[in-house]
Formats: C-alpha cells, sequence, structure tokens
C-alpha cells in the first residue's frame, strides 16, 4: 500500500495518468486519510505494522494489521454522475480486509451505473492499537460516511444520497453505522453521519449464539462478553424508523454466516415500516462478491434496479 505520506504524489500521478489516457470519464482515483489530524482511540505501537497480500496478477487482495484508515475514491466524471455515493467497507471477519474483490472491485462496477464510490480501508479491532476495540471501526465508518458529506459540493455529489455497504463483517461495520450513526464515539462536528441507504451482503448482523459469525464476534468484542454488549452489537436489535433503506443478499447455504442474520433484519426493517429488499440464492456458500456462477451472479443487476427505484441512481 502507498503511505499517507505518498497520497499527494500518487494523486497527482493517477489524474495526470488518467488525463493523459483520456480514460477520466470512467471514474478518477484518489487515496484520503481518514483521520488526517489524529486517529481517536488509538494506542501508538510501532511494531504494529500493516499487512498487504496480492493475488495471482500480483494485485492487492487483502489487508490486515489497518491502523491508518483511508478512503480510496472512485469518482463519475462530469455528466456521467448520478451524484449519488456508496462507502464501501470489506469483509474479512474483522482480522483482515478482502479489499480488492469486496472493494475495488465493487467500486468499478458502481461507476459504470453512474454512483461514486469510496472504499473504507477501516481499522481492524485490536487491543494492541486500540482503547476500545468495539468501537474503533464504528468510528472510522462514521467519519468516513461524514468526509463524504463535507465534500459533496467539491465532488459534486448530492449529500441526501451518499450510502453504505458492506459484504460479511464489513455488512456488520454497515448495519452498526445503520444503527448506530447518532452514538458518539468521538469527537466530531455536528454533522450527520447517518446513511441515506445501506447495502449488505452476505453480512453478520447479529452477536448471539448460533447465528453469529464467531470469529467476528471474538474479534470485534473479545472472548467474555456481557449480554449487553451482545445485544448492543446486534444490530437487528438496534432499528428503528431512521434506520436506511436496505437491499441485503445471501445465499442459503452460506455455512459462514447463516442466513437467518438478513433475514432476521429484514424482518425487524418490515415491523419498523423501513423500505427493505432481500435476495435469498438457492446457493453460492459466502464470500462471492459480485457473483460467481448459478442465480447469485445476479445480484448486482437487481441492486442497479433497487436503486433506480428508490432514486438513488441513473
Amino acid at each position: 500500500m502507498i503511505p499517507i505520506s505518498g497520497v499527494k504524489l500518487f494523486t497527482y500521478l493517477t489524474i495526470l495518468w488518467f488525463t493523459f489516457y483520456g480514460e477520466v470519464t470512467l471514474y478518477a482515483q484518489e487515496v484520503l486519510p481518514v483521520w488526517p489530524n489524529g486517529v481517536p482511540n488509538s494506542i501508538q505501537n510501532k511494531e504494529y505494522k500493516e499487512i498487504v497480500t496480492s493475488g495471482d496478477a500480483k494485485e492487492v487482495s487483502g489487508i490486515s494489521k489497518v491502523s491508518t484508515p483511508t478512503l480510496t475514491a472512485y469518482l463519475v466524471d462530469g455528466n456521467e454522475s448520478s451524484g449519488v455515493a456508496v462507502v464501501i467497507c470489506p469483509g474479512g471477519g474483522y482480522s483482515h480486509l478482502a479489499i480488492n474483490k469486496e472493494g475495488y472491485k465493487v467500486a468499478k462496477w458502481f461507476n459504470s451505473i453512474g454512483v461514486s464510490a469510496f472504499v473504507l480501508k477501516y481499522r481492524l479491532p485490536n487491543d494492541l492499537i486500540m482503547k476500545d476495540k468495539s468501537i474503533g471501526p464504528l468510528q472510522d465508518a462514521q467519519e468516513a460516511i461524514r468526509l463524504v458529506r463535507r465534500n459533496a459540493v467539491k465532488w459534486k455529489l448530492d449529500p441526501n444520497k451518499i450510502g453504505i455497504m458492506g459484504f460479511s463483517a464489513g455488512g456488520h461495520l454497515a448495519s452498526t453505522l445503520s444503527t448506530h450513526y447518532n452514538e458518539k464515539v468521538y469527537d466530531s462536528q455536528p454533522l450527520s453521519a447517518r446513511p441515506d441507504f445501506s447495502i449488505l451482503i452476505y453480512p453478520v448482523i447479529s452477536m448471539e449464539d448460533g447465528i453469529t459469525h464467531n470469529g467476528s464476534r471474538k474479534n470485534l468484542l473479545g472472548e467474555n462478553v456481557s449480554a449487553d454488549l451482545l445485544d448492543t452489537y446486534s444490530n437487528e436489535k438496534q432499528i428503528d424508523a431512521r434506520t436506511p433503506p436496505t437491499f441485503l443478499v445471501h445465499a442459503l447455504d452460506d455455512k459462514a454466516v447463516p442466513v437467518e442474520n438478513s433475514i432476521n433484519y429484514l424482518l425487524k426493517l418490515k415491523g419498523n415500516n423501513v423500505p427493505a429488499e432481500l435476495h435469498i440464492y438457492e446457493n453460492g456458500g459466502h464470500g462471492f462478491g459480485l457473483g460467481r456462477e448459478g442465480t447469485n451472479q445476479y445480484w448486482p443487476e437487481s441492486l442497479k434496479h433497487w436503486l433506480i427505484n428508490n432514486n438513488m441512481a441513473k
């Protein structure tokens, strides 16, 4: 990964490259620090260093030990933009980020339908770098939404059309933001962190035994967790009438994160009269990203129509 100190140089070279080759009409890429003035709730640990893994094509596939969160921006250019934006939270069990499959590739797909996208490299909860690891990812997600809203005019975005998206444990973070957006977890400016819509893809929602993903729960909350804390982060229990409209995707044969996570969230949304849509596929397992085979490969098209019907895309 490019260090924060090289962000300005990277941004300049990236824009120059796209402009020279005439491809800026698709997207321009920029890496932004989420906390340019210091990360809240942090413990300085020089031995804790970010680890990047690469795939077969030598492109970044995953990141772990994140202590400095960033937003990678994919901005739709000019007349192609719908003014809509989405912050994407990759999954990885709160232990790593599948940042290519569930981040960069998804952002490029959003660009193809006129939606600007921001891939959030959020801090992964760890007692070595956080005073309270349970709120670390939520702090990053709240500030990511606020950062996009603060720059809405600059980026030609509608500040009332900024959503959150998450895959797997990133879905837990997205649903946490959707239900805890008003929770004061750091000193912030009076700007709403509420997403205008939520997109949850095979999400971890609950922290309850038998439904949760145990690895995600352990990484976020620790070993011995109080009943109150389990309830707090079982996000289906935190839904109210102000929870954002939600689009959900899950596979029936998901052995890692049971489909009941999405079903229970949908039922609570319905009970609070929040608009929602759930697509359950017969197969696909877990972690199929934009879709691999069978019927699960068509969920992006369903999402596109949902966004259009809700006036969130052209």
